[in-house]
């Protein structure tokens, strides 16, 4: 895997340094981790879309009522 180098600030250097998850772990391995977090973290232009339209059809009152819900499958609601 071809390597590369960044310059980062001291500052972040520490920053990085207290997340490592061991001792002899990697930067690369650290940002690694951070980066997927971040990536499952984020939605997705899909996912906000759907989230949008949601929001509209609740919108409209475009909605089936809990109790409705809860009776297809079978839940007892308090």
């Amino acid at each position: 895997m071809e390597k590369t180098t960044i310059q980062i600030s001291k500052n972040i250097l520490e920053r990085l340094k207290i997340i490592k998850r061991y001792e002899r772990e990697s930067y690369e391995e650290v940002l690694d981790n951070l980066l997927n977090e971040y990536e499952k973290e984020t939605l997705s232009n899909e996912e906000i879309e759907d989230i949008k339209e949601a929001l509209e059809e609740v919108k409209r009152g475009e909605t089936i009522p809990i109790e409705q819900v809860a009776k297809e499958f079978g839940i007892v609601l308090k």
